[in-house]
């Protein structure tokens, strides 16, 4: 059996490099976010005690660490919801934006 032994400095630039693999992961999760804004879509929420929420809405807004959906009054209590990129990044979130039929129609 083989061991990979590394020194401190392998290990700091190693973490580093994940780290930062992470960040732009993010980073382009947001900025694929920001380009959909206005568009209707379906998201797919882990709530907890093996529950799925499944809701859907129109992408309302991005800020820095989060964005917000403003979800569809006839099927949902509340106006809003937020949920971070890592929740996307952790495939605790699921989105899949859907196609307008309006569009769809006038081709």
């Amino acid at each position: 059996m083989e061991y990979l032994i590394l020194t401190l400095k392998q290990a700091c630039v190693m973490i580093d490099i994940v780290r930062w693999s992470v960040v732009k992961t993010l980073i382009e999760i947001k900025q694929g976010l920001e380009g959909q804004i206005g568009k209707r879509l379906k998201l797919t929420a882990n709530g907890g005690r093996r529950r799925t929420v499944i809701r859907s809405g129109v992408l309302a807004e991005t800020y820095p660490a989060v964005f917000v959906v403003e979800l569809d009054q006839e099927e949902n209590a509340f106006e809003r919801v937020s949920y971070s990129y890592a929740d996307v990044l952790t495939e605790a979130v699921e989105i899949s934006f859907l196609e307008d039929k309006s569009k769809v129609a006038a081709e």
